[in-house]
């Protein structure tokens, strides 16, 4: 019992950690839509942006929902090969956030990560110094990033001291922001985010708390999720990726019957 409470990057390394848990693209698709509010785009606008950590790509399913283009690079190629089989929207890169990230400055508009960061601050190999390994991604993601553009990081630190290892490399990197924490008093809701902005306007790195997180739906003119105009239009964007896609039909998006 007690090895089950141990935080899974504890366990083993990233690559080898399952990411079948109950209700996990819930909780996914949740924490992304928080990521991307954050992340504070401009409305009615397609952007290309970054997910860091992508895994299976659950993440990278809402980014397309919003009608946003992106890039997922993740360690494991179990959860990309799991992508892959999904069909995710995206283009899939298998590398270590570690290593830093290796895309042409200014390429993105945005970048967010769903419970990966805190991963860089164990060191699975001796080759590994968490402070170099943070300072080269955080690097490499300010490079690539467009300027003005933010990088919005969910995560669970184990402590202070981990916490203030990730916000002292992401400052040295030249990104200024500052920590906000959802449902601070709850222990099982708890949730952290790191937002970081390539600015050259000094912004003070303080906490923020939100007692609960508010919902916008379909306050952009998005589709409502699984309806017939979603439906069409995610039909479309993988029409225009070049993908095989079925002919409409009258049929097509028809709720069915359900069998008994």
């Amino acid at each position: 019992m007690a090895s089950s409470c141990r935080r899974p990057e504890h366990s083993a390394p990233p690559d080898l950690v399952s990411a079948s848990v109950s209700r996990m693209i819930e909780i996914q698709t949740q924490m992304s839509e928080r990521a991307v509010e954050l992340l504070n785009l401009p409305e009615g606008q397609s952007c290309f942006l970054l997910d860091v950590g992508c895994g299976s790509g659950l993440s990278g399913d809402f980014l397309s929902e919003e009608g946003h283009l992106w890039v997922g690079v993740d360690i494991s190629t179990a959860m990309l090969d799991v992508a892959l089989d999904r069909e995710v929207e995206g283009d899939l890169l298998l590398g270590d956030m570690g290593h830093g990230m290796p895309f042409r400055p200014g390429t993105f508009d945005g970048c967010i990560s769903i419970s990966a960061l805190q991963w860089l601050c164990n060191a699975d190999k001796k080759s590994h110094s968490p402070p170099k390994r943070l300072y080269t991604f955080f690097t490499t993601l300010y490079s690539s990033l467009s300027r003005g553009a933010r990088a919005v990081f969910q995560l669970y630190p184990e402590n202070s001291e981990q916490l203030e290892l990730i916000t002292t490399q992401a400052m040295r990197a030249g990104f200024s922001g500052g920590m906000v924490v959802d449902y601070p008093n709850s222990s099982k809701a708890k949730k952290s985010g790191l937002g970081s902005e390539t600015s050259d306007k000094t912004v003070s790195n303080q906490v923020q708390y939100s007692g609960q997180r508010c919902r916008f739906k379909n306050m952009k003119g998005k589709s409502l999720k699984k309806g017939r105009d979603w439906i069409m239009e995610k039909k479309e964007r993988r029409r225009r990726q070049g993908r095989e896609v079925r002919a409409d039909t009258k049929y097509t998006a028809r709720q069915r019957r359900p069998h008994f």
